[in-house]
């Protein structure tokens, strides 16, 4: 009896992700969970350097700026609740002094320019087609930062729109680097303060938008991360308590669709003594001063020595 319909996935023969590829993830809070994981496994990976970015004109102007370096004056910074925030990127780097966060954001500016210069991969996951616009301002934010609601009007981003911008995207770091590699997913989180039938437009508005930009031919990928929670996971058992984020088991399990697709073969079998040093390194011993547990410590030591040699960047500290 099959209770299950499964997404068909398939190893991918080119462009594959290894221990020396270099892995930039851009996007909505489902990236923070793929990007958490790439870092448990030891993958050289950043995550959103300006905080998490739900909709893609956040993400392109984040792209811009940091190509462009046009770094943040203190005449952008906004200040509420005694904190300075920027419109433009998440409230986990706002400060509670504005030359902080000035030196913050233009720090990232320079650390994202970086990471696209010389990534291998990005991995872009896009959220939401909902957006706000600054009615001050004239301009789309990134997040509203608890300022009061009257100060936004809230739009939907078109099809056409949502796609221009991902072409942006793709031609703004293409430019910096040709060799680049994009995966764009849509994430399985459901927006719903937007309303439930607004949530199904607004990935709809997504689905159909990157669609219309991916081409293997051009090593423009999709991963289908909204496909797989929606289809072979659709069961509220797989989401956390909010029933709006996938829980830990959901991650899990796309995480491991995304390792059979994604992950060199190669790569697995470094994943797979990864693993063992990692679980390991969690055991707690009775008796941490006995012999035996000092001779585990040693071979530890080796196995991660051994790893080392063949790949330098990995650290288990």
């Amino acid at each position: 009896m099959k209770l299950q319909t499964q997404i068909p996935i398939k190893a991918q023969q080119y462009d594959a992700i290894d221990y020396d590829s270099k892995l930039l993830l851009l996007g909505s809070c489902f990236s923070e969970h793929i990007g958490e994981k790439f870092k448990y496994f030891k993958f050289q990976t950043a995550v959103n350097p300006f905080g998490i970015l739900f909709h893609p004109l956040a993400i392109e102007n984040s792209i811009t700026r940091s190509i462009n370096k046009d770094y943040y004056t203190a005449d952008e910074l906004c200040y509420h609740n005694e904190q300075w925030s920027s419109l433009e990127v998440h409230s986990r780097l706002n400060q509670t002094s504005s030359h902080q966060l000035l030196e913050t954001l233009n720090a990232q500016i320079d650390e994202m320019y970086k990471q696209l210069l010389n990534a291998s991969h990005v991995i872009i996951t896009l959220g939401t087609s909902w957006v706000y616009r600054h009615i001050e301002s004239d301009t789309i934010v990134a997040n509203c930062q608890k300022l009061p609601q009257k100060k936004f009007l809230k739009e939907l981003l078109t099809v056409d729109e949502i796609s221009a911008s991902l072409q942006s995207v793709v031609s703004l770091i293409r430019n910096l680097n040709p060799k680049v590699v994009f995966l764009f997913t849509v994430s399985p989180v459901r927006h719903l303060k937007d309303g439930f039938v607004e949530n199904t437009l607004s990935k709809a508005h997504l689905l159909s938008a990157v669609h219309e930009v991916i081409d293997p031919r051009k090593q423009i990928y999709y991963v289908p991360s909204y496909e797989i929670m929606m289809d072979e996971l659709r069961d509220y058992r797989f989401y956390s308590t909010d029933m709006i984020h996938p829980n830990t088991l959901a991650i899990e399990y796309i995480w491991d669709k995304f390792k059979a697709m994604w992950i060199s073969s190669k790569a697995l079998k470094t994943l797979e003594a990864v693993t063992s040093i990692q679980n390991k390194k969690a055991h707690r011993p009775f008796n941490p001063n006995s012999e035996a547990h000092q001779n585990f410590l040693k071979k530890l030591d080796l196995e991660i020595e051994e790893l080392r040699l063949k790949y330098p960047h990995i650290s288990f500290q």
